[in-house]
């Protein structure tokens, strides 16, 4: 009886999986924010304020990209290369990294590792778990660098020498669809809309975005089928049908009404991009000001959308929205369940859905309106912010600086 009563003490003092990972995630953050403070990370050599300090690390290990100073003129090199590893271990997730360097060490992964590594990775079971990660960290390292290789021969023609880490630094932000740039040394919080027309730049950022956004397990999938349809999973073909609509149909709109005045060529890159880079990505190569309220609305929803489970994007998922169109599709048509491609979506999965679209749009206009009567803002611009910080997208209409 002794036995049995310490076994469940011991059992209860265990950390969850989602402890370990809000832990993880908070201890980097905090190691962030301290290394930021430093006078070594800031150009001008002077201490970084705290809160400005842990404002940027949350924003990076987060992949938001919503920042207080401009990343390229106010942080030295150090600093950026902090920004960066931050934003790499974000991207990839603070489990998956450090369960990399056990796989790396020739460790052996523990029932409790396992578990938690599968609740990092959305992953819908244990089985093959480790090869899962290894695959993340090696698809992550390899579209960077293809990303960084595409955009050298563009930044360094602009910056000379220093356009090869520009290159790495942009790639690895778009992928891990984090949205920092280091535009900035052109003018601050620029952003891409120097390349609003520069189509190697606009291909590859969107690309590296759109890769990330549709998570690992989806690229696994693709990977172990060689594209069969009617072999991928009903999560692969839901995240890649909503993906493909959340694509094209913003920017169809984008093309016919928010840029119709502007010559042919940026008209379509413009909206192209506007319609990738809400999906928690935080570039822009248009001057988001200048957007009429339907497309500001337009925006805020792709934003709390965001990408597919796990993949480096944020948001509410696709396949959140997806289950409950269905769900309303099959409450209209007066039938019991709710399917996908000819399958039964789960009852779990459909009050998941329902309790994170809740959660979001809760803090979507609570956080809003705290901002709004706090600093005297139009509520239009804080659902904007709002919006954009709860999708870990980036955009902003000028409020967070």
């Amino acid at each position: 009886t002794y036995s049995s009563a310490a076994d469940t003490v011991k059992e209860r003092k265990r950390l969850t999986s989602a402890q370990i990972i809000i832990l993880g995630f908070s201890g980097v953050i905090l190691l962030g924010a301290l290394l930021l403070t430093l006078p070594l990370s800031s150009r001008s050599g002077v201490f970084t304020p705290f809160e400005d300090a842990l404002f940027t690390a949350t924003s990076a290990v987060c992949v938001t990209g919503l920042v207080v100073r401009d990343t390229a003129t106010y942080w030295s090199a150090f600093g950026q290369g902090v920004i960066l590893f931050l934003i790499q271990i974000g991207g990839m997730g603070v489990i998956t990294v450090a369960a990399s360097f056990t796989i790396l060490s020739g460790k052996k992964i523990s029932l409790m590792q396992r578990n938690t590594m599968q609740e990092a990775l959305s992953a819908p079971s244990l089985g093959g778990i480790v090869r899962l990660t290894g695959f993340a960290v090696k698809a992550t390292l390899l579209f960077e660098l293809l990303g960084a290789a595409a955009l050298a021969p563009v930044f360094c023609r602009d910056f000379g020498a220093k356009g090869l880490w520009m290159a790495l630094f942009h790639s690895v932000s778009a992928f891990c669809n984090a949205g920092f740039d280091l535009m900035g040394i052109r003018e601050q919080f620029s952003s891409l809309t120097a390349y609003a027309a520069q189509p190697a730049v606009n291909v590859t950022v969107m690309l590296l975005i759109i890769t990330g956004g549709i998570g690992f397990l989806t690229w696994d999938d693709l990977r172990t089928n060689r594209w069969h349809w009617r072999k991928y999973r009903m999560q692969t073909k839901v995240i890649l049908t909503s993906t493909g609509l959340l694509l094209v149909v913003p920017a169809v709109y984008f093309f016919l009404r928010e840029f119709a005045a502007l010559p042919l060529n940026q008209r379509v890159w413009l909206s192209l991009f506007q319609a990738v880079t809400p999906r928690t990505a935080g570039f822009n190569t248009a001057d988001l000001t200048t957007l009429s309220e339907p497309g500001g609305y337009i925006t805020m929803a792709l934003m709390l959308v965001g990408g597919a489970p796990g993949s480096t994007a944020g948001g509410m998922k696709t396949t959140t929205l997806a289950v409950l169109l269905a769900t309303a599709a099959a409450t209209f048509r007066r039938r019991e369940d709710a399917a996908f491609f000819g399958r039964r979506v789960d009852a779990d999965a459909v009050r998941n859905a329902a309790t994170i679209f809740l959660m979001y749009i809760v803090l979507f206009f609570g956080g809003a309106l705290a901002i709004s009567m706090l600093e005297g803002l139009p509520m239009y611009l804080c659902l904007f912010e709002t919006a954009s910080a709860i999708g870990t997208v980036g955009l902003t209409l000028g409020v967070t600086p």
